[in-house]
């Protein structure tokens, strides 16, 4: 049995409350992400994008909060148990218009947990992050329900992508420091993309990013590979200083190809 078939449960469970909640509005329900690309790796979120004909009214939102909360594990998951949940949805309409920055109708993800259980809504916004999110979608998605609408959808540019990364280079590595092996994978599958213009798994992209480097930040990108494959501990306390510097090269050569 495959990782994704032994989570069919958890998929069918959120499927179940998002064809519930949407009902007649909802055109197509997807699966993206690591569960498709690459397989699952011991803190892979699933990864659901739902396409919607018309904006979620404030009740909707409410309730698939609701849902996502009780079926969603809360981070870090706990290896074997339920998955993070991270769900977008979007209007057809908006995803069709190919406006950049991308727009999402409404977004659950784990790190929004405390502010969802205080009461928070998921509002429509337009965010760069989003932009690289969907066109990685758009080549990649599986359709578990409705119809392919995305095949209407245009590619997005290289060059959209390529500002996307411009545009949220500053915000995500303002959180290197805790999230240390996300950010750093993120940064070379970024590097990869621009250099290459596809999308791959985060350990395919250290893997390309890795003969590239000097030595000693390979080392720390290689660290960064096996604790996102489960085959290390994830533990970055005492390398700080090689973080940063590794962290520094990325971007310095992301941004050459800019």
């Amino acid at each position: 049995m495959s990782d994704l078939e032994s989570h069919s449960d958890q998929l069918h469970t959120v499927l179940a409350h998002v064809q519930r909640t949407l009902s007649a509005n909802l055109r197509a329900f997807y699966l993206h992400g690591s569960s498709v690309t690459g397989g699952l790796q011991p803190q892979s979120d699933l990864d659901l994008l739902a396409v919607v004909d018309a904006p979620l009214s404030d009740a909707q939102r409410q309730d698939l909060i609701a849902a996502l909360l009780s079926v969603s594990a809360p981070h870090p998951a706990t290896p074997g148990g339920l998955r993070c949940i991270e769900l977008v949805v979007c209007c057809l309409s908006d995803l069709q218009s190919n406006t950049y920055p991308a727009k999402v109708e409404f977004i659950y993800g784990e790190w929004l947990r405390d502010a969802f259980k205080a009461g928070e809504l998921s509002e429509t916004a337009a965010d760069p992050e989003y932009t690289l999110l969907l066109a990685q979608a758009r080549q990649q998605a599986r359709l578990l329900c409705g119809q392919d609408v995305l095949t209407t959808v245009p590619l997005t540019s290289l060059a959209s992508i390529r500002q996307a990364m411009r545009d949220g280079l500053e915000s995500l590595c303002e959180g290197l420091e805790g999230d240390e092996r996300n950010v750093l994978l993120t940064l070379a599958r970024m590097w990869r993309t621009a250099v290459q213009g596809d999308f791959v798994t985060k350990d395919q992209a250290a893997e390309w990013a890795i003969p590239l480097l000097s030595p000693e930040l390979a080392d720390i990108l290689e660290h960064a590979r096996l604790a996102y494959l489960g085959k290390v501990v994830d533990n970055w306390v005492s390398r700080a200083e090689e973080v940063e510097k590794l962290a520094r090269d990325l971007v310095r050569r992301l941004k050459l190809v800019l």
